[in-house]
């Protein structure tokens, strides 16, 4: 996934107000690898600010992912954005200031 923004920064002003608003009840899809021995899709149903919790398609099992180094690509309404768990490893409720007013000195 060559094309995945590497920063904040390398984001579009679509993909910011995206990933701004609520992220649950978004679709997800995230490859096997390191650490993820199965591939998971789903549906994003709990968030905090190191995990996302999945309701896996089909089974409704639930399976709690760590944000950090997760990729995939997540779905929001008509957007379908690549997933870097490690930018959106914010608490929930500071993401719209970290993502759109540029938040604190520390997160850009």
């Amino acid at each position: 996934m060559a094309d995945e923004p590497a920063t904040l920064r390398d984001l579009s002003d679509d993909e910011r107000r995206a990933l701004a608003g609520e992220l649950i009840g978004a679709s997800i899809a995230v490859p096997a690898g390191p650490g993820l021995p199965t591939p998971v899709t789903g549906t994003i149903v709990d968030e905090t600010l190191s995990t996302f919790v999945v309701r896996r398609a089909g089974a409704g099992r639930r399976v709690r992912l760590a944000k950090a180094g997760l990729r995939g690509t997540l779905g929001l309404a008509e957007h379908e954005l690549p997933l870097r768990g490690d930018l959106l490893r914010v608490r929930p409720e500071d993401r719209t200031k970290r993502l759109l007013a540029g938040g604190p000195r520390r997160f850009r």
